[in-house]
C-alpha cells in the first residue's frame, strides 16, 4: 500500500489562533516520534490566519489509529475542540509522488 496522506482542514476561531498554533506545534514535534508517520506538516491559509491544513503522511494503514491513541493527540484534540470556528474536516490520499522510499 502507498504512503496514506491525510489533510485536515481547520477553522479556528480569530482570537484563538495563536493558542490554536502553540498546540498544534506541539503536537506536531510529538507525532513525528511516531514510527507510523513520515511527516506532520501545519500549514496557515495565506489569506486568511484563521486556516490551518495539517498533512499527515503516515507509513501504513493502521499508523493514523495509534497515532489517536498518543497522549500528544488526546492532549491536542482536547485542548482545541473550543477552538474551532466549525469542525475541522479531513480528506485522505494516496501517495503517487515522491516514492513512498524517498519520503
Amino acid at each position: 500500500m502507498s504512503l496514506l496522506v491525510v489533510h485536515v482542514h481547520v477553522h479556528v476561531k480569530p482570537e484563538h489562533v495563536a493558542a490554536f498554533e502553540a498546540a498544534t506545534l506541539a503536537n506536531a514535534r510529538a507525532s513525528l516520534q511516531e514510527p507510523g508517520i513520515a511527516r506532520f506538516d501545519v500549514v496557515r491559509q495565506a489569506d486568511d490566519p484563521t486556516r490551518f491544513v495539517l498533512v499527515e503522511v503516515y507509513r501504513h494503514a493502521t499508523a493514523p489509529a495509534a497515532h489517536k491513541e498518543t497522549a500528544h493527540y488526546a492532549t491536542w484534540r482536547d485542548t482545541v475542540a473550543p477552538m474551532m470556528a466549525s469542525p475541522r474536516r479531513s480528506e485522505k490520499y494516496g501517495n503517487v509522488f515522491p516514492a513512498d522510499a524517498e519520503w
